[in-house]
């Protein structure tokens, strides 16, 4: 159940992170803002069911890998905030964009390639 909850909290982050650099580059701070708010509350949730599933790993043989996980998913929030501030003040974001890109991805390879929960 866990892992359902994670990944729900994940698609929303990405649906939110979305509009709020659609609102940032329309110049709507306001509503920006009020999205960007909402997103640090999903970010919450996130933190919340991936420490919980983080916790399932302990001790096993996959305990590493979880930890990586763990840090390339934060990686990710720090990114998708970092673009979401800078967006907003009009400044440079393509660095971030990269490293995005590379956080999520590690994130995904482990978290349903490598990694032994899943869906069940």
């Amino acid at each position: 159940m866990n892992t359902h909850l994670h990944v729900t909290a994940w698609v929303l982050a990405f649906i939110l992170f979305a509009i709020v650099v659609i609102l940032n580059k329309s110049g709507k701070a306001k509503g920006a803002k009020i999205t960007q708010m909402i997103l640090r509350l999903d970010y919450l949730l996130i933190l919340y069911s991936g420490g919980s599933l983080l916790a399932a790993y302990f001790g096993g043989p996959q305990m590493g890998e979880a930890i990586f996980k763990a840090l390339a998913g934060i990686w990710a929030i720090f990114a998708m905030e970092m673009i979401s501030m800078k967006s907003g003040r009009e400044e440079k974001t393509t660095s971030w964009w990269i490293q995005l890109a590379i956080a999520v991805i590690l994130t995904l390879i482990l978290g349903f390639g490598r990694l032994g929960f899943g869906f069940a």
